[in-house]
């Protein structure tokens, strides 16, 4: 009824309606463009008042990829509570190319991902640095630690299309597309551990899910030799936000809760 009100108080229709689907119009694609423009302004406007005080308080929208958020965040909301009692974090879980997005559209404040991003936009700083570890099943404890090369002749399990890890971990193994038959795909490293578990075959995992992923699966955890497959994990927010001096100041707050989890 708010649409078809706006309609009449612009003398034109805005959307198409059809007995099973409705869509805009050009001048409602335009109207849309408009308003989420003018919605943008109002979070800025709520972020130069939030930028306004010393230290962080008030709403803050933070993005983490799903790989991290499960071992991560129960630190990150522990060490905020107590260090900015009047912080109010909104947490959105989701792969980084969402991330991104929705950090252009200034729905998110800021997203703890895997760098580099590579977006001229966006500032990037680098938090962390963790290592991946070898997966196998129970009873090939001490057996010897597969370099890349032989990883990739042995059945390999990895997250499905779209996890920044999957790419890491096939760069590491030196694997291009199209992917060998015996690659399977899970969409979470819980499933992946169990698949091991399983024993379906090997995969690879950061060295912060070990803890929380391997404690009741039967499984043999080993790290490989040097040089040792690692990522770099890093905060991103864009570089015209007005609260990047108090981003800082978080990115500070998340290296320190993610030092004991390494």
């Amino acid at each position: 009824m708010q649409i078809k009100e706006l309609e009449e108080a612009l003398g034109a229709m805005l959307i198409e309606r059809g007995a099973r689907q409705v869509r805009l119009t050009k001048l409602g694609e335009e109207a849309a463009q408009r308003v989420r423009e003018i919605l943008h302004a109002v979070d800025e406007l709520g972020d130069f008042a939030r930028a306004s005080h010393d230290r962080l308080s008030g709403r803050l929208r933070l993005g983490m990829i799903p790989t991290i958020a499960p071992y991560l965040l129960p630190a990150v909301m522990g060490d905020l509570a107590r260090v900015h009692p009047e912080l109010d974090v909104h947490v959105r879980e989701a792969l980084t190319s969402k991330l991104i997005v929705e950090l252009a559209d200034a729905r998110l404040d800021a997203a703890i991902v895997a760098l580099p991003v590579s977006e001229p936009s966006l500032t990037e700083v680098a938090l962390f640095s963790e290592k991946f570890l070898l997966v196998r099943p129970g009873d090939e404890e001490g057996a010897p630690v597969p370099g890349s090369e032989t990883l990739r002749e042995m059945r390999l399990l990895l997250l499905e299309e779209g996890h920044c890890f999957r790419e890491q971990a096939l760069s590491f193994c030196n694997i291009a597309s199209p992917l060998p038959r015996d690659v399977l795909d899970a969409s979470s490293l819980s499933t992946l551990v169990q698949m091991v578990s399983a024993g379906m075959g090997v995969t690879l995992i950061p060295e912060m899910a070990v803890k929380v992923e391997t404690r009741r699966a039967a499984v043999s955890v080993a790290r490989f030799n040097d040089p040792q497959p690692s990522r770099t994990i890093g905060m991103v927010w864009r570089k015209t936000s007005p609260l990047a001096a108090q981003l800082i100041e978080l990115s500070e707050v998340v290296r320190s809760a993610a030092e004991p989890l390494r």
